[in-house]
């Protein structure tokens, strides 16, 4: 009976729901894409193409993370990545790079030869390889485990992970298999609320950029 109630009253709340999505999507403002859309999860070759586009316009875009590519520091679908515009790349930055037509990835540098670039995401073994001109955006910051509040990738938390994690990578099988078999076991990834638009905004805005574009979820 319970379940009854609960599907007559979503099927009473849902054109409300989808009027109010409609007007804030074409309300002229800042555009904003949804990862899941009629329960389809829209992939990466879909949304980072949009996230390039509102950066060349000069805003800093905010995407939910997808992958297991960037472990133990971020996790899927609970972390935000705030992307600008690429300037001064150097080893050790996080980047979002199109290594062939269409595929992308957001690596570290590890290793730069004049306009050859070296990548490798924190959770992976093998290296990816692209040109600075590959390079669509930088990542300056992330939202973790919904805080309101940013890991500047130019901070000193940062890049004291970053320093420990790239100087243990020969040991990184190893430890990302203790995370993965034992740790997440132990001490499962908690379920944090999803940060609004609002909320998002505000916190890039606080960060120091002006014209936030939220790409979430």
């Amino acid at each position: 009976m319970r379940r009854l109630v609960k599907q007559f009253l979503h099927l009473l709340l849902w054109p409300k729901e989808k009027f109010f999505n409609f007007l804030h999507r074409h309300d002229g403002g800042t555009r904003e894409v949804d990862r899941k859309e009629n329960n389809v999860d829209i992939p990466n070759e879909i949304l980072f193409p949009l996230l390039i586009e509102d950066i060349k316009e000069g805003k800093t875009c905010t995407l939910r993370l997808r992958g297991n590519s960037m472990r133990p520091f971020l996790e899927s679908n609970r972390d935000l990545g705030i992307f600008t515009s690429p300037e001064n790349v150097k080893v050790g930055d996080p980047v979002l790079a199109e290594i062939e037509p269409g595929h992308y990835v957001m690596h570290r540098v590890v290793k730069m030869e004049g306009e050859n670039i070296t990548l490798m995401g924190d959770g992976n073994y093998n290296y990816e390889h692209c040109t600075m001109s590959d390079i669509r955006a930088s990542v300056i910051g992330f939202i973790r485990k919904g805080r309101h509040k940013v890991d500047r990738t130019d901070g000193r938390k940062w890049k004291t992970y970053s320093w420990f994690w790239v100087n243990m990578r020969p040991m990184r099988r190893w430890l990302l298999a203790f995370y993965r078999y034992i740790w997440l076991n132990i001490f499962q990834l908690k379920r944090y609320k999803p940060l609004k638009s609002k909320e998002i905004d505000e916190i890039v805005k606080e960060y120091g950029y002006k014209k936030p574009s939220s790409i979430k979820k």
